[in-house]
């Protein structure tokens, strides 16, 4: 089943995956620090979105579709248009490389995510296993 771009049911997957990853668990092991991906407006999406991910040494322990007005603290908030996100998620953005050229627009300590690129580029691999309905 197609899960919907941003949605609840999307990132909750995205969750799934990472837990049953091995590959994810060694190389984010020593991980700490959760993100709000923040899915902005352009053409092809209309709204801004907030997804929540909580990561924790190897594992994410919850995450959601949040409301703006009720935004958990978490140490990192990645920002980009539905577009660029779509690029990220398709593997046509490397999301470090994203960062650097401020394609992804990063509030947090890039220097800690320059420490882990396999485990971001997990992450995107999870992402890419699901199946998503743009």
């Amino acid at each position: 089943m197609a899960h919907k771009f941003p949605s609840d049911e999307w990132v909750k997957a995205v969750r799934e995956l990472l837990n049953n990853s091995d590959s994810y668990q060694r190389s984010a092991k020593d991980w700490e620090g959760d993100f709000i991906f923040v899915v902005e407006p352009d053409e092809e999406y209309a709204d801004t979105a907030y997804l929540h991910l909580e990561l924790y040494h190897g594992s994410s322990p919850g995450a959601a579709m949040v409301d703006p007005d009720n935004l958990p603290e978490t140490e990192y908030t990645l920002n980009a248009p539905f577009s660029t996100w779509r690029k990220v998620i398709d593997g046509k953005l490397d999301p470090i490389q994203g960062m650097m050229t401020g394609q992804l627009k990063l509030k947090g300590n890039l220097m800690k995510i320059m420490r882990y690129p396999k485990a971001a580029q997990e992450i995107v691999a999870c992402c890419a296993k699901i199946p998503t309905d743009w």
